[in-house]
């Protein structure tokens, strides 16, 4: 890795397997290398798949295969700006047929327990809007979905 700042992502057993996925799922993503154990360790034996050197969207990552002892959680979010709802729709189902899970105001998780917030621009807009009753209405209509309908955020807006 040529980054000085790189997100490194621990995995049981399936680096290659997540950084496949993303690297198929998501714009400017991609697999860039992988490394194997030189020897044994504790979660797994030479010449396993040890880490994975891959970007999500042009952010430098590392799949580390590590074993169980770690889980990921909410703590941590790949935070993703779509357009419009067709490409929304399209990466959270991405997501969720993969064996991911549902969650709420736009997050799921992946299969390997990662969480991701995929938000539409204008929700972001919305709520950050200077007409503080249209946020207000933006923010409400937001906590009451699952993924996120631009149509409902957009009617929300106007009242």
């Amino acid at each position: 890795m040529t980054s000085k700042n790189t997100i490194c992502l621990w995995f049981d057993r399936d680096a290659l397997e997540a950084a496949t996925f993303y690297a198929k799922t998501f714009p400017d993503s991609a697999v860039l290398a992988v490394h194997h154990a030189p020897g044994d360790y504790p979660s797994g034996q030479q010449g396993d798949v040890l880490t994975v050197e891959f970007s999500v969207m042009g952010i430098p990552c590392l799949g580390l295969n590590g074993g169980p002892a770690f889980q990921h959680n909410e703590a941590f979010s790949f935070q993703v700006a779509t357009d419009d709802q067709a490409e929304t729709d399209r990466l959270w189902h991405a997501i969720i047929d993969y064996g991911g899970q549902a969650s709420e105001c736009g997050w799921c998780k992946d299969k390997w327990g990662i969480s991701w917030q995929i938000t539409p621009r204008i929700l972001s807009a919305a709520i950050a809007s200077s007409d503080r009753a249209a946020a207000k209405r933006a923010f409400e209509a937001m906590m009451t979905m699952s993924k996120i309908d631009i149509a409902r955020i957009e009617a929300a807006l106007k009242g």
